[in-house]
């Protein structure tokens, strides 16, 4: 385990939880497939420095903001999925200026919809109130679990790069 806590390899996962987590394909075509109401809500975008666990990974200085975005991806009314995106500022030109004006519309189709966008790497990770996500992740449950299983992915185009974190609400099993 590094310092972030985050593996590149996945440990003592649940079956059923295993296929979301590994799954290289968009996230938001793959709940599409199983939702016939797919929606997106954006929690907020604000201009800030990554996490503790972020700034490695992304190249950021640990005072250094960027464009941090969170959504959840529901069902209906019942999130799926939250989503914590890190949006350097530096990659926010040509192609991907308009990530940092996506409102409601899901980061995912946008990053899996050009061809040249390469995903470099990802990690996962069991989050629990420890992590500065969970709190926020689980604010949408009712009856929250004391953990939540995560995993985050480096997009790159050309030398640009965000970070995509989503963490895995309880109910995406029922789908």
């Amino acid at each position: 385990m590094g310092l972030s806590g985050w593996h590149e390899a996945l440990c003592g996962v649940p079956d059923s939880m295993r296929a979301w987590l590994l799954d290289p394909g968009s996230l938001t075509q793959r709940i599409c497939g199983r939702c016939a109401d797919f929606t997106v809500h954006e929690i907020g975008q604000r201009d800030a420095p990554p996490l503790l666990d972020e700034v490695r990974i992304t190249g950021l200085g640990i005072k250094q903001h960027a464009l941090l975005r969170e959504v959840y991806l529901s069902c209906g009314a019942m999130p799926m999925v939250f989503a914590h995106s890190v949006l350097p500022y530096p990659s926010l030109v040509g192609r991907w200026a308009k990530l940092g004006r996506l409102g409601n519309h899901p980061l995912g189709a946008a990053l899996f919809a050009d061809p040249q966008v390469r995903r470099e790497c990802m990690q996962f990770r069991k989050i629990d109130a420890r992590h500065p996500l969970y709190a926020q992740a689980a604010a949408a449950i009712s009856r929250p679990p004391p953990s939540l299983w995560a995993r985050r992915s480096l997009f790159a185009l050309t030398t640009r790069r965000i970070l995509v974190t989503e963490v895995f609400l309880p109910d995406i099993l029922t789908l």
